[in-house]
């Protein structure tokens, strides 16, 4: 069975279901179905999803099992979370200490930079 696809591969436009058959009986279903707001999710997306609930919410671990850095695997959520049409965290949060110091310990930036963002 292939992967349910959520986006034309034309133009990019979103795709809905107009036919569901059940595989013990084959009755067919037909209409115009919507897939959801996780049907907005691109198929790299609805991946990451997935790692996010085998790792039961853990960003850490999603990232290890994507073998990337923890601000890339935070940067997809937060891809994921803007195609599931949320806003953006609201600008006055406090800062992710966690985020903060992996990117002191990748050296994305200073210990002065860490100290200053996690005083804020």
């Amino acid at each position: 069975m292939n992967p349910l696809l959520t986006t034309c591969p034309v133009c990019g436009e979103a795709l809905h279901v107009t036919r569901m058959e059940c595989d013990a009986c084959h009755t067919a279903i037909e209409g115009r179905f919507a897939l959801g707001r996780l049907g907005r999710l691109s198929r790299e997306q609805l991946e990451f999803v997935e790692l996010l609930v085998k790792n039961r919410g853990n960003i850490n671990g999603v990232a290890g099992d994507l073998k990337v850095a923890y601000n890339t695997a935070r940067s997809r959520l937060d891809d994921v979370v803007a195609a599931l049409g949320y806003g953006p965290p609201a600008e006055d949060a406090r800062p992710d200490r966690r985020a903060i110091l992996d990117r002191l310990a990748a050296k994305e930036i200073s210990v002065e930079d860490a100290l200053r963002l996690l005083r804020s």
